[in-house]
């Protein structure tokens, strides 16, 4: 499980660390995709990737659907593995995709991590304070 909300600077060559104690659950490497519906960088340990792939082959979808789903995702993921310091390299595309510059907010999202620009993290999480209340009632119904 991952949580928690932590501020990083991202380096000239785009990398980027990690908290060490999502590194320890990150050991086996991961998979770094655009946000699904938000700008951001969603980082997967490479087990969670591998349920997230099954659920969508699990989906009853037309076959068409399914191929445009699997371009959507998994054409645009890249493997990634820590260096010696920690850190990842995010693609230059997905660090385009989610605005991130010199500053990248790094935050735990339960099954995965999420990679922020600043100003969309601000945004973002506003607005989810806003709406969380509400959301908890819905689940009871």
């Amino acid at each position: 499980m991952f949580f928690g909300e932590y501020q990083y600077k991202v380096d000239e060559k785009g990398r980027v660390p990690l908290p060490p104690k999502f590194r320890r659950q990150m050991k086996d490497g991961v998979i770094l995709a655009p946000g699904m519906g938000e700008k951001c960088i969603a980082v997967y340990p490479v087990a969670e990737w591998k349920r997230l792939s099954e659920s969508l082959a699990a989906k009853a979808v037309s076959p068409a659907n399914l191929r445009r789903l699997n371009r959507a995702v998994f054409g645009t993921a890249f493997g990634a593995s820590f260096d010696g310091q920690g850190r990842i390299t995010l693609p230059s595309t997905h660090r385009e995709y989610a605005g991130i510059g010199d500053t990248a907010i790094v935050v735990g999202v339960n099954a995965w991590v999420e990679l922020w620009s600043e100003d969309d993290w601000k945004a973002e999480k506003a607005s989810a304070d806003q709406q969380k209340a509400k959301i908890i009632e819905s689940l009871g119904e």
